[in-house]
């Protein structure tokens, strides 16, 4: 997640960044609170705690304090050192990461490179199934895609430990970025004899061993996973809270009521009806970022009438994405009008021609795109709407119902829970889901991925050889300007397409306690609990 203007060819080390590792850190003069316990809202169960089984932001929020990768991601979205301490590449292809000697397991084991060859190998085996097995893919990692498809066997990955503390990664192509990219939970490395002895059982309380800042000490489903300090991690001496608590709380207005009656520190957002109301009452707690992230519903190609590119265009021309932002939302969110947010590192997205139109003219030329396609007051066009539980899509939804209403067209709402909802959209068994797209590092390629034939979140399935041909070509371009005029094309046939109804782009509104200190405002919302501190309040 760091900034890649210039072409990075020389050695990267630690020293680059003042030697910096983001810890706790507690200003002089503070006083500590006698109990440091941190208390998270986080919104959903979580479906798995696997590193390499991961794919929804509930359960990365917990694992980025369970686990540490190569890097860590800094308050400004930067790379920071983690397990590595430093790392060199000659023509970014080629990465040597230099592991520190103190990093531990949970259980005083050291952490070596051969736990990060297992860890990427297990990313990519079809065994494991990995949702994330295409992040992989996408840096091009020598054999990522021949071992995905079951052409390669699994250790033919390009990565090696040429020591127990020297990883060295092999792309095929010169990915300048492919650092930032480390700081993602699908590179965490995981502990081989704990995941044989205890198979699925080994992300347990007593089973697991992690090697980041706190351990799995209890897992209430639907209730509560609390962790505690990792007396075994590297810099547990910066450490500062003890214990953190993550509760799944799905609805915004529960969450809220639970935080203003002392019950949670930190909330997962906050709900959209009640937001002004905050802003008057407690304005220092209310705390609002933007985010490397857009809302967007997605067509599924594999069911008519959205494999009709007239009928995808309708649909998302009729949507006030004004009306969206400012009325039902309401927090600072913005409309979109593409895949990629104004607040991504290194590039401006162009504005699309559509997103000029009025909202009348844009919802005349949906009319006629619709009857063009065969459907109006005898034919009515019907489908279904699939969103995951929460008061807030929820509302979302409905608004676009009725605007989609206007022309005519009849929709059910269908809301399920997290892990089924993300079963459903995997299986294909939808017409048009609600989806979300928090970047996992900090360029645009990170969103426009999302779109390529062989990406594992391609929920909808589409597919368009031009877009991928533009986004391998992408990889090729170590100059950030030549690649943003890839990526500016890659937009335009998005917008052609419309494969993808974008609505906003998203901010993280969150209620903050005044005594949580080092709550960072972070691009890409990656929140690490060993930053923070609670004070004597």
């Amino acid at each position: 997640m760091t900034h890649h203007k210039t072409m990075i060819n020389t050695l990267l080390v630690a020293a680059l960044f003042g030697g910096s590792v983001q810890a706790a850190d507690v200003p002089a003069g503070t006083t500590l609170a006698p109990e440091q316990v941190l208390v998270k809202g986080n919104g959903s169960e979580p479906a798995t705690l696997d590193p390499q089984k991961v794919e929804g932001v509930p359960e990365s929020n917990i694992l980025r304090d369970l686990f540490e990768g190569l890097v860590n991601s800094g308050p400004k979205g930067e790379v920071l050192p983690g397990v590595a301490e430093s790392w060199e590449t000659k023509d970014n292809k080629h990465y040597v990461f230099h592991l520190r000697k103190d990093a531990k397991w949970s259980n005083g084991e050291p952490v070596t490179a051969h736990d990060f060859v297992y860890a990427f190998q297990r990313a990519v085996d079809p065994k494991t199934a990995s949702p994330y097995s295409w992040y992989l893919e996408m840096p091009t990692i020598v054999n990522a895609t021949a071992i995905i498809a079951g052409k390669q066997p699994v250790d033919t990955l390009g990565v090696k430990a040429s020591d127990d503390h020297t990883f060295e990664v092999q792309l095929e192509k010169a990915i300048p970025y492919f650092v930032s990219m480390l700081s993602h939970t699908t590179t965490y490395p995981v502990p081989k004899k704990a995941i044989e002895q205890f198979g699925d059982k080994w992300t347990q309380p007593g089973n697991m061993v992690s090697n980041g800042a706190y351990v799995l000490k209890t897992w209430v489903v639907n209730e509560r996973i609390a962790l505690e300090r990792n007396k075994q991690y590297w810099n547990d001496g910066k450490t500062v809270i003890n214990q953190v608590t993550y509760l799944p709380i799905q609805s915004t207005n529960a969450e809220l009521s639970r935080y203003l009656a002392g019950e949670v520190d930190l909330t997962y957002t906050t709900p959209i009806e009640r937001f002004k109301q905050l802003k008057k009452d407690y304005p220092s707690e209310l705390q609002v970022t933007g985010l490397v992230s857009t809302y967007y519903y997605n067509y599924n190609f594999k069911h008519k009438p959205f494999d009709d590119v007239r009928v995808r265009t309708a649909l998302s021309y009729a949507i006030d994405r004004d009306v969206i932002a400012d009325k039902v939302m309401g927090q600072g969110q913005t409309p979109a009008y593409g895949l990629t947010p104004d607040y991504v590192d290194g590039f401006k997205p162009v504005a699309q021609p559509w997103s000029k139109l009025t909202q009348a003219e844009r919802d005349a030329k949906a009319k006629a795109l619709l009857t063009e396609a065969g459907f109006g007051p005898g034919k009515p066009l019907k489908f279904e709407l699939l969103y995951n539980t929460d008061d807030n899509h929820k509302k979302v939804a409905v608004a676009v119902a009725s605007m989609w209403k206007k022309l005519g067209v009849q929709v059910s709402l269908v809301n399920q829970e997290w892990k089924t909802y993300l079963e459903t959209k995997k299986q294909g068994q939808f017409d048009v889901a609600r989806a979300g797209w928090n970047a996992d590092y900090n360029e645009a390629s990170s969103m426009l991925d999302l779109m390529q034939t062989t990406h594992g979140n391609n929920d909808g399935k589409y597919s368009n050889a031009d877009y991928d041909k533009l986004m391998n070509e992408s990889r090729n371009q170590v100059d950030a300007e030549a690649r943003n005029q890839l990526y500016v094309q890659a937009e335009a046939i998005l917008a052609k397409d419309m494969p993808i109804i974008p609505i906003y782009q998203y901010v993280t509104p969150r209620m903050v306690k005044p005594y949580v200190g080092g709550y960072p405002a972070n691009p890409l919302d990656n929140l690490y609990s060993k930053d923070m501190y609670i004070i004597a309040h």
